[in-house]
């Protein structure tokens, strides 16, 4: 699963990452803490228009929901795609034929079970890149008010060994693009079966991750913080990693 993810990144270095603008800057707000339930807006790189970064809601709508009691409904259920069923799933197989996206992000967050304890870690790339997520993105209409939603899910694989230790009960991550996989993701001529060979789990040699504090399971506190990402020691015997 990925539900939690850290875009602490500047415009700037957004922009000349992807070679794209941003649309409406001023409403853009790095953090490093963004959780899917609360349906936040982060910036998506998309089939649409390739020059351009789009904020989009995290949570895909289908374009074919009609309602919007529908709609807020199955959004809590697409924060992730299964790359196993995502050219088959109705909810997804539209969006991945047409309309697949890129999530970047600094790193994200998942939880290690360990005993009745749930530690938390933050993964990132070892050389401290932006981090691209493979996500897919959709367009819904409002029909009550007209209204233009834009929404995305990221895509989620297998976990390879180190996140297989980390992310321990599901087992699973979030499919991360290397640089010469991104155009061929949002290329709309690449056939079916080339996309799915880039949706496989990410080489641990090129990922990092450590433990860090509690601070981030905490609802009263203020999670855009460098405190949040800090490493924390739990001393736990036998480390997984």
């Amino acid at each position: 699963m990925c539900f939690t993810v850290n875009v602490n990144i500047v415009k700037e270095e957004l922009e000349e990452r992807y070679h794209a603008r941003l649309i409406d800057p001023e409403n853009y707000r790095p953090s490093y803490y963004y959780h899917a339930f609360s349906i936040p807006k982060l910036p998506v790189v998309h089939t649409g228009n390739r020059e351009f970064i789009e904020h989009m809601n995290w949570g895909l709508i289908p374009s074919w929901v009609r309602d919007r009691e529908k709609a807020d409904e199955i959004r809590y259920k697409t924060f992730n795609a299964r790359a196993e069923s995502i050219d088959a799933k109705p909810s997804f197989s539209n969006s991945f034929a047409t309309r697949r996206c890129i999530i970047p992000v600094k790193g994200f967050f998942e939880w290690q079970h360990v005993g009745e304890r749930k530690i938390p870690w933050y993964v990132f790339r070892a050389d401290e890149d932006i981090m691209s997520l493979a996500g897919l993105w959709s367009e819904w209409v409002d029909n009550t008010t007209g209204e233009v939603v834009k929404t995305f899910t990221v895509i989620t694989t297998e976990a390879n060994e180190m996140m297989s230790k980390i992310h321990n009960s599901k087992k699973r991550m979030p499919v991360v693009l290397e640089r010469s996989s991104e155009e061929i993701w949002l290329d709309l001529k690449v056939p079916k079966d080339k996309l799915l060979k880039l949706l496989e789990p990410y080489p641990d040699k090129i990922l990092k991750a450590y433990t860090i504090g509690t601070l981030i399971n905490r609802k009263d506190a203020d999670k855009n913080s460098a405190d949040l990402i800090k490493p924390v020691d739990y001393n736990l015997p036998g480390k997984l990693l």
